[in-house]
């Protein structure tokens, strides 16, 4: 279900990650204050190719479905995102592992990925439960879940370490099948503009 999908619309291509992806990621990846809330820091050719060899596997084991996002009207590579923590048993996937480069960044690539993705796990995979988690203090990243309507379900303490050694507080979003139609139509909204 969750196997080499590729969502589009008439803005964004996301496909799975191939190691083809590595010279359009190499360009927007190497960013230091990109990966300010992020687990992970890709600021080398070594950290990159780990990444991309790494998410490639994850792919193949069905633990995660990382994908490149595209810019169709450019063809440019502008980040990745992803289904992972998935259960099938109870119907339940996280969307994230998200990033974009800077400069596409507040372009609506963002918007137009989670509508795709969330309709994808809603419409066609039947799931029950969308999450998202997040650091608590990313608050761009907050205030994106909130707009569309994901809900806030609270704060993991000291739960994840960062790549600088600070421990995370993560926060929690969910959006659930029953939300889906008011989500959707918001989503719809946000993309149209």
């Amino acid at each position: 279900m969750f196997e080499q999908i590729v969502l589009e619309d008439d803005k964004v291509i996301m496909r799975p990650m191939s190691i083809e992806d590595t010279k359009g990621f190499s360009s927007i990846a190497f960013d230091e204050d990109l990966w300010r809330y992020y687990v992970m820091k890709l600021s080398s050719d070594l950290e990159l190719a780990n990444y991309i060899v790494s998410s490639i596997e994850e792919n193949k084991a069905g633990r995660q479905h990382v994908f490149t996002i595209i810019d169709k009207a450019t063809g440019l590579i502008v980040g990745s995102t992803s289904f992972g923590n998935i259960s099938l048993k109870d119907r339940r996937v996280e969307i994230g592992w998200t990033w974009l480069g800077r400069k596409f960044q507040g372009t609506g690539i963002n918007d137009h990925c989670k509508y795709l993705l969330l309709a994808y796990a809603f419409e066609q995979a039947g799931m029950l439960r969308v999450e998202f988690k997040t650091d608590v203090l990313n608050l761009a990243a907050r205030n994106a879940l909130k707009k569309f309507g994901a809900t806030e379900e609270g704060i993991l303490r000291s739960h994840t370490l960062m790549q600088d050694g600070r421990r995370r507080d993560t926060i929690y979003y969910s959006v659930l099948a029953s939300e889906w139609d008011d989500v959707k139509s918001k989503l719809i909204k946000k993309i149209a503009m």
